[in-house]
Formats: structure tokens, sequence, C-alpha cells
């Protein structure tokens, strides 16, 4: 069965500098050995993950791209903004307003501490769990 893990950002770090919890999802995820999309709401979005990724660890670098390359199967982790296609992978970090497309086995859906993005996660829940994924919710 496919899981969607949602993780509300509630702690000040997070609050201050969401992307940090983003870059910390994909830390796990490439320890874990799971190759990994981010998916983002803009171009604008994409650059700044990928920014963050570069500066995140300095003791563990984090392998990643934008995707669209020719070499995409290869990095560990791809960031995607809207409107580029990629293969599936089995984990999704979902930074869209939107469910996550395509078929994984795992989406974590990171929300802000904003009122709105709070409702906008409720509507994705509801989809989510219609759709046959387990649900499960984080406070971070």
């Amino acid at each position: 069965m496919p899981r969607a893990d949602f993780y509300l950002i509630d702690k000040p770090r997070f609050r201050e500098d969401p992307l940090l919890l983003v870059c910390e999802l994909a830390r796990r995820a490439v320890g874990a050995q799971q190759p990994t999309l981010i998916l983002t709401r803009d171009f604008e979005q994409a650059e700044a993950v990928e920014a963050r990724l570069w500066d995140f660890d300095e003791d563990a670098y984090i392998p990643h791209q934008m995707a669209g390359d020719d070499d995409d199967a290869i990095s560990a982790v791809l960031v995607v903004p809207p409107g580029v296609d990629t293969d599936d992978r089995p984990l999704v970090i979902n930074l869209r307003d939107t469910c996550a497309p395509g078929q994984f086995e795992r989406v974590l859906e990171v929300v802000a501490a904003d009122p709105a993005e709070r409702e906008g996660s409720r509507a994705r829940w509801a989809q989510y769990k219609q759709a046959g994924f387990e649900v499960n919710k984080h406070d971070m």
C-alpha cells in the first residue's frame, strides 16, 4: 500500500527555513538509498531547493541535480520544477499545491505553518486517502 506522510512545519528552525526540512528529508532518503524526486511549485523554488542542498551540510553531500538533463537516472535526488517530465521514483517529496502525480511507494508532503498551506494540505490528505494511501501526520 502506498504511503503519504504529511510533515507539518511547527518548530522555529523550520519556520525560519522551511527548505531545511526538505534537505533533511532528502538526506534521509539518500541514506536509505531511495531514489527521490523533489517536486517544486515553480522554477524559482527549484533553484532555491538546489542551492540549499549544496550548502545544507558541510559534512555530507546530497547527490542531486535539476531534472531535465540527460543523466537524470544517475542522480539520487532530482529537483523537478513544473513542466519537466521525469521517470517515476519510489519516493517523492512534494512541495506543490496538488497531489504528487505518477507511481511511487511513498510521498512526503512538506506543509508550511501558513494557514492557507494547512487548508490545502487537508484537501490533499483526503485525495490520498481516497486513492488508497496509508496517511500519516508528523509535527515538525
